[in-house]
């Protein structure tokens, strides 16, 4: 549904494509970072330093490995979902099951980045270094992906208000 504030001289279906086009330029940005992101995880294991990592550092990969898969998987979906209901009269419905799923695969993507600084971070410096390190970027994370949105579309809508 069209937030109210927002005035567009457009169909339902005109707006469905437009909110469908934007998901999916969205999605084109984001999914080859979790690719590449993906598939130099799926390479770590074979490497000769792995057979020294701590069990922490394994445990933390297995996170980081399951993390990124997840986001692959969330954001791929609104792609088959796509092909397997299009040309249906649900494109409306498309987009609301997509944007629930891309909202999950971005977090699942901030965990798998997270869980990757804190791997990465533990084996070059140290514990300490990666928890402060991943907890930065998870603060990061929050604040650009989510607090900065929010607080963005609250002010937006407080202006709009009459």
């Amino acid at each position: 549904m069209q937030h109210p504030a927002v005035q567009r001289d457009e169909t339902g279906a005109e707006r469905s494509d437009r909110q469908l086009q934007e998901l999916l330029q969205e999605l084109r940005v984001t999914l080859p970072g979790v690719q590449v992101i993906f598939a130099f995880l799926l390479t770590v294991p074979f490497t000769a330093r792995f057979d020294r990592a701590t069990g922490f550092q394994r445990d933390t990969y297995f996170v980081t490995l399951l993390g990124t898969a997840v986001a692959t998987v969330l954001l791929v979906a609104p792609t088959a979902l796509h092909r397997l209901r299009f040309r249906r009269g649900q494109k409306q419905d498309i987009v609301q099951v997509a944007h629930v799923l891309t909202l999950w695969g971005l977090a699942a993507l901030a965990l798998a980045m997270v869980s990757a600084v804190l791997l990465v971070t533990d084996v070059l410096f140290g514990r300490a270094t990666a928890w402060v390190t991943a907890g930065g970027l998870l603060a990061l994370i929050t604040v650009l992906w989510l607090i900065l949105p929010l607080w963005r579309a609250r002010a937006h809508e407080r202006r709009a208000a009459p």
